[in-house]
């Protein structure tokens, strides 16, 4: 599901709340996007991820070709690391889709 879904089912959904006679809560009176948003948000941390692994992954390649100053104890940390992060990633994104499935699956 591509970002710009997402978003088109929030605008959905703040308009049928508007309809509904519901208002946002207090302090969240401006749009999302002015301040950048969920969508800026799960971009930023997308690719905090995808650094992460390209920097273990670039350290790994330098301690096989031997450079100095690469221990493997950093390479290794760095890993694990990357795969913390692409774990919580991948969780955050199952917990993502189960919840737009659960709107979505909500009577009218």
């Amino acid at each position: 599901m591509s970002i710009a879904a997402i978003e088109s089912v929030l605008q959905q959904m703040r308009a049928a709340a508007l309809q509904a006679g519901i208002a946002p809560p207090a302090g969240q009176g401006a749009p999302v996007a002015e301040t950048g948003g969920f969508a800026a948000e799960l971009k930023r941390s997308i690719d905090n991820i995808s650094g992460a692994q390209q920097q273990a992954y670039g350290q790994a390649e330098a301690f096989e070709l031997g450079k100095p100053g690469v221990a493997l104890n950093d390479v290794m940390v760095d890993l694990q690391k990357a795969n913390v992060a692409f774990q919580t990633g991948l969780q955050v994104r199952n917990r993502l889709v189960a919840a737009y499935q659960e709107v979505m699956n909500l009577p009218a």
